[in-house]
């Protein structure tokens, strides 16, 4: 039976779709179906849109800001056709061979599209290219070449990676068919009904060549990138059915998700609290995240002025993902390295990451009304303002783009300004990750459990990422240029058991090509091939063994809490559930936790060593410069002998400075062994984190700051703080200062900053735990702020409870001394005056660990 465009669009959640789901154009009542007219009208302004988003517009490409863009579409097309007429045996261009490389059979088309591309540009400069039928049919018999030799045969194909066959080759192919569809229609006339039949034959994760919203593989920006495809298709084909279809299987993607009743089983997607995560498992906003945003922002342009679908929520869906998802991440023009999974090991991640980005906010406010369109300009231009690389919108997909971007950035009335206070704190726990910002430095944190996965490798990307998700942190200073400090580099340089903020054993690890002489562990007959869910849980993004991973934020401050576990593979070869050939390493054993203030992040460890004997070490801080740099390492000994120079020795505080790039950060020493300070210089190849890098050298000084145990040694604790921009003065001022530990074992850990008047606990453990005036009963994480003189002037005392678990139904936390009272609280937060002080009791039941708060008086 055929569905109506409105019975398709019913088949979608709620996130209002009620909203979305409206019949095409306001149709009369008792008529919501299209007539044969209005559905190709829609079809064609389907198509218009989509070569005017990739190709431009007259008006756009007249502009001299877009002259750039359409100069590198000529450029890379006739790179193109040279290579297409040096092709030998088995290639449709030169240096491709074909028959057994996926990849190459995917650039294949893509360099067909490029080359249609150059011919469908409006305006702009002559390149030669444009509307030249001659060159338009040797892309179309490109088309009809590689399907005939090497993709219509479906028992031949689908080797390699599944995306290339559901996602990857069907993009370039329709792009390319809807930039020559008149031309395909006469020189080819069968060729879309051939190719269309094809793509949807090798869709096999799907249902009858179609989505399946309960296929692992149909979710998050995958399901994005497959259903803009269909909707493109469809259009093609003149089949409403199929464009509605694939309209509302894409608007699944805008639900927020609810962990506790996941739709389809799926936990794919954006979370209430910003977090992204694909595969299941992966903190992924600066990959997948924003390649989702980039197909919401290309539906909203190319369904523009059709019937199928309201723009105005879609629109403001977006404009959230980008405010409480994106924002708190991009740090003067750079994506944190925290959300990136494999793509950390990719030379070209950062700054270009977030070019992207920033061509979906553009796109977005021009869709955009009053306010939000007014922000969103601000946040563009704000990112232009303040990235310490140049933005290149040349970058962008879309030459209207680019004229659109020139607009924001002349326009006096959208001035540039942050989605987010310069004094922020996010708390990602739906992903494991935090994100402290203030003027001049963000601190992000990347945690990992039960829940969330360590790392991710694929792919010979990110060879050795094994700690990554282990309490790794990146301490980005205001002013620098990132690709110096971080990127590719760091992870090239630094030794993957060294990672800033890292405890690990002292140990040699080989990487998955290394083990296995494959980018994957093969053995079908125990479940493991390229895609399979084995695959994916024990070699491409393991999870962790321990729940507790979080902690609570209160306004702009923050504390987060971390029990270090062995991953789900270590855990599954001790139970005798995986082959004998398959290597595990175990983990290190540590407790942590970050109390993150104005000035300081304190880290508190507790429980640091191993339980089979190893070496281990504990990472305080590593840095990375250039070799030129000016790099200096001074500090004081607990004595107040001053020392610089490295090696291990009695210190009370240590200075970090690269005077070349007016760099500087201090590591205060509250509780902590002899640390070892090591200045390096180091010289690796790129090629050492990824397979597919160039074998480029690189050479950094590469500071460390770290705490080394010996192999066999007891476990101990320890307790510093980390200083961004601190002077000698300063730094030495702390000996008296405003930071305490009150508690610092693997039961509980806690801090006092009397200059901020905050009392912070984690507590890991069964129990009650105090600490200052709080008493905790059982694990959670609680901040207390009275700051000092009374203030706040009223009187009021503040306080954050949640619970880094997921799992407890209620916390309970008592403020010991004079009772007070609720002035605010949150819903789901009790407070009652009882002897000795007053008790806050927090439903934290399906809270997923966020913060409930409350004001005391």
């Amino acid at each position: 039976m055929a569905l109506s465009r409105r019975d398709l669009l019913s088949l979608a959640p709620a996130v209002s779709l009620a909203a979305l789901a409206r019949p095409p154009r306001a149709r009369a009542a008792g008529h919501p179906a299209p007539t044969a007219a209005e559905a190709a009208a829609d079809h064609t302004a389907l198509i218009g849109n989509t070569v005017a988003v990739l190709a431009g517009t007259p008006d756009s490409n007249a502009r001299p800001e877009v002259a750039a863009k359409l100069t590198a579409i000529a450029t890379t097309a006739r790179s193109r056709l040279t290579a297409m007429d040096g092709a030998g045996d088995g290639e449709l261009f030169q240096g491709l061979p074909l028959g057994t490389s996926d990849p190459y059979l995917m650039t294949s088309y893509q360099y067909l599209y490029e080359i249609a591309l150059a011919t469908r540009v409006p305006g702009g400069p002559p390149s030669g290219l444009r509307g030249d039928t001659a060159v338009q049919r040797r892309v179309i018999d490109g088309l009809v070449w590689l399907h005939d030799q090497y993709y219509g045969n479906q028992s031949k194909g689908y080797y390699g990676n599944w995306f290339t066959w559901e996602i990857g080759i069907s993009s370039h192919v329709s792009r390319t068919l809807a930039l020559l569809r008149d031309e395909v229609a006469l020189h080819r006339p069968d060729l879309i009904a051939t190719y269309v039949a094809s793509m949807d034959a090798y869709l096999r994760n799907g249902k009858d060549g179609d989505v399946d919203l309960d296929s692992r593989f149909h979710t998050g920006a995958n399901l994005a990138d497959i259903t803009t495809n269909r909707m493109l298709q469809g259009a093609l084909l003149a089949d409403d059915v199929r464009v509605s279809k694939a309209v509302a299987d894409q608007l699944t993607v805008l639900a927020t998700v609810d962990p506790y009743r996941p739709r389809h089983g799926v936990t794919d997607g954006f979370y209430a609290d910003g977090s992204f995560i694909q595969h299941a498992s992966v903190a992924y906003t600066g990959s997948y995240g924003k390649g989702l945003l980039t197909r919401v922002v290309q539906t909203v342009k190319m369904l523009d002025g059709t019937g199928y679908v309201s723009g105005a929520e879609l629109v403001r869906t977006a404009h959230r993902w980008v405010v409480d998802g994106f924002a708190p991440l991009i740090f003067e023009g750079w994506m944190m390295e925290i959300v990136k999974g494999r793509g950390v090991s990719r030379t070209t991640t950062g700054y270009t990451d977030v070019t992207q980005v920033v061509e979906a906010v553009v796109d977005l406010s021009g869709h955009a009304t009053g306010a939000e369109a007014t922000a969103l300009k601000g946040y563009a231009a704000f990112v232009h303002e303040t990235a310490k690389a140049p933005l290149d919108p040349s970058a962008f997909v879309s030459p209207v783009s680019i004229a659109r971007y020139a607009d924001i950035l002349a326009d006096p009335s959208a001035p540039a300004q942050d989605l987010i206070p310069a004094a922020h704190h996010t708390a990602f726990n739906a992903m494991d990750k935090t994100v402290h910002r203030r003027p001049g430095y963000a601190f992000a944190l990347a945690r990992s459990s039960a829940r969330i996965s360590k790392y991710e490798y694929m792919s010979g990307e990110n060879l050795m990422p094994w700690f990554q998700g282990d309490g790794a942190h990146y301490l980005y200073l205001s002013g620098q240029d990132q690709t110096r400090a971080f990127g590719v580099d760091y992870f090239t340089t630094v030794p993957p058991d060294r990672l800033a903020g890292v405890t690990a054993p002292v140990e040699t690890r080989r990487s998955v090509p290394e083990l296995y002489g494959t980018q994957w562990y093969d053995n079908p007959a125990r479940g493991f091939t390229a895609s399979s869910e084995a695959q994916n849980t024990y070699v491409y993004f393991p999870r962790g063994t321990h729940a507790f991973s979080g902690g609570a934020a209160l306004g702009a401050y923050g504390a987060a809490g971390w029990v270090q576990s062995d991953d789900v593979a270590w855990a599954a070869k001790r139970n005798g559930e995986l082959p004998e050939d398959f290597v595990v390493y175990r983990n290190a054993d540590a407790t942590k936790s970050w109390f993150m203030f104005d000035d300081e992040i304190v880290v508190l460890a507790a429980g640091v060593g191993d339980s089979a004997g190893r070496a281990v070490s504990t990472t305080v801080d590593t840095r990375i410069a250039p070799p030129s740099d000016t790099v200096t390492v001074a500090g004081e000994l607990r004595d107040g002998t001053a020392w610089s120079g490295t090696g291990t020795v009695p210190l009370a505080w240590l200075r970090y400075g690269n005077a070349t790039r007016s760099a500087a950060v201090g590591y205060v020493f509250l509780d902590t062994p002899r640390p070892t300070v090591a200045l390096d210089t180091v010289t690796r190849s790129r090629r050492a984190v990824r397979l597919a890098n160039p074998d480029t050298a690189v050479t950094a000084r590469v500071f460390s700051l770290s705490v080394e145990q010996r192999a066999g040694v007891p476990h101990r604790a320890m307790a510093y703080a980390l200083v961004p921009h601190a002077s000698a003065e300063r730094l030495r001022g702390y000996a008296d200062g405003p930071l305490s530990v009150l508690v610092n074992t693997t039961r509980a850990q806690a801090v006092r900053h009397r200059g901020l008047g905050i009392v912070a606990l984690n507590a890991f453990a069964r129990g009650t735990h105090r600490a200052g005036p709080l008493s905790l009963d059982g694990p959670g994480s609680v901040i207390l702020r009275t700051a000092p003189g009374g203030a706040p002037r009223d009187g009021t005392v503040s306080l954050a409870v949640a619970d880094p678990t997921t799992r407890r139904e209620t916390v309970s936390v008592l403020v010991r001394g004079r009772r007070m009272r609720a002035v605010s609280a949150d819903e789901g937060v009790r407070v009652s005056r009882v002897r000795g002080g007053t008790r806050i009791d927090v439903s934290t039941r399906h809270a997923y660990g966020r913060s409930f708060t409350a004001r005391l008086r």
